[in-house]
């Protein structure tokens, strides 16, 4: 009698099988792909919620010194630093509250110091935690070592780490930083609130009205998600800026600020909401509508009555979406913030301006809480949207009604004027030759090799990147939702996977690029080889945007019956033929979904990569906000329309290629 594994089993019994061979490998994929998040997200996010209670401070009682006479003979008194420091009050107070990357010359307890001098000195740690530097040699422990003049001045000591609040509390009590928090949070309410307006009535449009051109409208609105959120704010500066052409219709008021922050969210948001809410109309119920004609109840009130409730969990889930996207995002309060402090922009100020990584990581994690609390209560919303579907719905149709129409019509025209202008003027930004007073055409903004920002080898790293993004990161994800979904019991180490694979649509990009310098950047991480190459970018790539494309290989593979599984057993084939022959030919669609949108998101993202480029990894994005910075705007939105027609190209080679590849895998779906 054979033993009975995964496959045997008749439905409702509970009996505990032996494993099958296939099971095992299975579970060893889960098990290796649970360890690459472990590495690629919770190992950093814990180094850097370690650097945020961590606090420097030097400690002189733990450094004594000798000096010799001229002749080298060690007769003298032998000090502590405090000591030393007390004499000659070479350091305060303030300076002995350091950073992690603070040091203090040694030579500056000794006034009469000279390199020249005979002199020697001797130094030790009085204890394990004392630690100084000579060169590129680190010192601990109590063992003397003895130094010439020469040698003596290269030494510095190293500040001791302590741990607790004290980050937390200077971070509260700096008006400036604390003012963050509320401006981060009414922006990001604000442009919600805009932003989930607007996408509802085009998504209305679009699904409840018979007006004409509504693949175009569709195409228009979702053209913001291919360009870089920095690309909506030079588009202002050139509409609204100190000589913008409609500089008069701002009232005196400025673009540079909240103004500007809330218009350049709206576009880059509003693709994401009306896919949202488009979804959430999709799935209304015709019978609800003819029991309120058959009622005669008013179409105000069936609107208020019906639409609404059946759409109310699209509506939550939206905002939420929204709100996580502008509360975290960096590139368009950067560009175009001015003063106006946000959280995301304190974060680079923190790390980039003031080399200050213990505070920045405090502002990531302050950062961090309304990220989790507005994910959870998405993922919560959209748990309960699942339960509004049902077996005996009827897909509404809408009617023509010529006034309703045209009203959608002429709605629907004046969003899609709204984002096809700011593109349109940031590619006529990237085309004069000097902006106001020479608006000739030319190609000179695009020589980026002769300007600051990477030149066209960024845009060649870019295009690299998103190609090994998609590429890896497609097969890492499809991979891991098949193990998970298909794998037999295991049921621990499956939900750890999923939780795992949701938790990176919750960490923003700054938050992740920063746990990345705090984990990768320690020369006591064997992974350390990879900071500062492309495969770091690639890895924190991946990641960033590993959840959305973990949920569409998962909805794919959940349409494929489990009796392709049970059919397979039978038949004694290993579970990689059945992968390979069955399961990605069927979501062949879904696996080309995923590659898109990893490559399209590597082209565009800027939070996730701002800290992590080295010189030879210069990126498109980050090219645009250093030749911002610089003061080359135009270059700055000619690189920006470089990637913009480089996610178009890609679009457009997708399409080509799905429609290609599934008439010859999924003719099965028109039978």
């Amino acid at each position: 009698m054979t033993d009975l594994t995964y496959s045997d089993i008749p439905a409702g019994k509970n009996i505990k099988p032996k494993l099958a061979f296939d099971d095992w490998i299975m579970r060893a994929f889960i098990a290796m792909i649970s360890l690459y998040l472990i590495i690629a997200l919770a190992l950093p996010l814990y180094s850097m919620l370690s650097k945020s209670v961590a606090t420097y401070h030097f400690d002189l009682t733990q450094f004594e010194f000798q000096v010799s006479d001229e002749e080298g003979n060690f007769s003298g008194d032998i000090k502590t630093a405090a000591a030393l420091n007390d004499e000659v009050n070479a350091y305060g107070p303030e300076d002995l509250a350091a950073g992690s990357n603070d040091r203090l010359k040694v030579t500056a307890f000794f006034p009469d110091f000279s390199f020249r001098s005979p002199v020697l000195y001797k130094i030790r740690g009085v204890t394990s935690d004392a630690v100084y530097i000579y060169g590129s040699e680190r010192h601990t422990g109590p063992e003397w070592n003895e130094y010439d003049s020469n040698q003596f001045r290269k030494i510095v000591l190293r500040p001791i780490a302590s741990f607790g609040l004290s980050n937390f509390s200077r971070y509260f009590s700096t008006p400036s930083l604390v003012r963050s928090i509320t401006n981060s949070l009414v922006i990001s309410a604000i442009s919600t609130i805009i932003t989930v307006s607007l996408a509802f009535w085009f998504a209305y449009s679009l699904a409840r009205s018979c007006m004409r051109f509504k693949g175009f409208f569709r195409l228009i609105a979702m053209a913001p998600i291919l360009v870089p959120s920095l690309l909506p704010g030079i588009a202002l500066v050139y509409l609204f800026g100190n000589q913008g052409m409609l500089k008069s219709f701002m009232m005196g008021e400025s673009i540079y600020g909240p103004i500007g922050i809330i218009i350049g969210s709206v576009f880059f948001t509003f693709p994401h909401a009306m896919l949202i809410i488009t979804t959430a109309l999709a799935i209304s119920d015709a019978r609800l509508y003819e029991a309120a004609v058959t009622l005669r109840s008013s179409p105000w009130r069936t609107f208020w009555t019906v639409t609404i409730p059946g759409a109310r969990y699209g509506l939550i889930s939206a905002a939420f979406v929204v709100f996580n996207l502008v509360i975290t995002d960096f590139g368009l309060p950067k560009v175009i913030g001015g003063q106006f402090n946000m959280l995301a922009v304190d974060i680079y100020k923190q790390v980039i301006g003031q080399q200050n990584f213990e505070m920045g990581a405090v502002v990531s994690v302050v950062l961090l809480i309304p990220a989790l609390i507005a994910f959870t209560i998405d993922r919560l919303i959209q748990r309960k949207q699942v339960a509004l579907l049902s077996a005996r719905s009827v897909v509404f149709v809408p009617k023509e009604n010529p006034k309703f129409d045209w009203a959608c019509f002429v709605y629907c025209s004046l969003i899609t004027i709204f984002i096809a202008g700011i593109l349109g003027v940031c590619q006529y930004a990237a085309l004069i030759k000097f902006w106001p007073y020479d608006l000739s055409l030319s190609l000179k903004n695009y020589a980026f090799d002769l300007m600051d920002g990477g030149g066209w080898a960024a845009y060649r790293n870019s295009i690299k990147l998103a190609l090994l993004t998609a590429f890896f990161g497609t097969i890492v994800v499809f991979i891991g939702a098949y193990m998970v979904e298909k794998t037999h019991g295991f049921r621990t180490g499956r939900n750890l996977f999923q939780f795992l694979a949701m938790l990176p649509m919750a960490i923003p990009g700054m938050v992740l690029g920063l746990a990345y310098i705090f984990f990768f950047n320690n020369p006591s991480n064997p992974l350390h080889i990879i900071y500062a190459t492309m495969a770091i970018l690639v890895l924190s790539t991946v990641t960033h945007f590993y959840t959305v494309s973990h949920l569409t290989a998962v909805t794919a593979l959940k349409q494929m019956d489990n009796e392709f599984e049970s059919v397979s057993a039978s038949l004694k084939q290993p579970f990689y033929k059945l992968f390979a022959r069955v399961t990605v030919p069927v979501c062949l669609p879904a696996i080309l979904d995923i590659s898109i949108y990893l490559f399209v998101n590597a082209m565009t993202t800027v939070s996730a990569v701002v800290f992590l480029y080295s010189t030879g990894t210069a990126l498109a994005s980050i090219a645009v906000l250093n030749m911002d910075d610089a003061g080359d705007i135009a270059p700055a939105a000619a690189m920006g329309m470089m990637i913009f027609y480089t996610n178009v190209a890609a679009r457009t080679v997708h399409a080509a290629l799905s429609r290609m590849l599934v008439k010859r895998t999924q003719a099965w779906r028109s039978r």
